[in-house]
């Protein structure tokens, strides 16, 4: 395990900024080891949700937690990151759930990874739950 300590500048979005950083570093799996930061009209979904909930303003990432995947050219590239985070509004109010596409940091968003280079994360149907299921396989496999 290598840590990967990053800070997000203004306007980055925040999900696709940590998959391009684990990309970067030629691996396909990561997690979040601590996350803190600030947003602009930050986008989560609650569980059980279809759609993700705006909270307009700014906000504060109070906790960020959860997997960072990485795809490979075989799936098209795209994102297998299963994250969470807990975030307080401008009114103090404290919302939670899943991180959805168009966080945008608003001044800085420090977050320290730890990238797992024999690993990838994908994400695969499960029967049993009905959703895409977190599937860990050795890198390269």
């Amino acid at each position: 395990m290598k840590t990967l300590p990053l800070r997000l500048t203004p306007g980055q979005d925040l999900r696709e900024a940590l998959e391009a950083a684990v990309r970067a570093q030629g691996c396909q799996a990561a997690f979040v080891l601590s996350g803190v930061g600030s947003l602009v009209d930050a986008r989560i979904r609650f569980a059980g949700a279809g759609e993700p909930l705006r909270i307009c303003g700014d906000s504060e990432i109070l906790s960020l937690s959860g997997t960072v995947g990485v795809g490979t050219t075989g799936d098209g590239g795209r994102g297998h990151s299963h994250l969470h985070m807990a975030l307080a509004a401008a009114t103090g109010e404290v919302f939670g759930g899943h991180v959805a596409t168009g966080c945008r940091v608003r001044t800085t968003a420090e977050v320290l990874l730890a990238l797992l280079p024999e690993w990838a994360f994908t994400r695969e149907p499960d029967a049993a739950t009905g959703f895409a299921e977190l599937v860990v396989r050795p890198s390269g496999a």
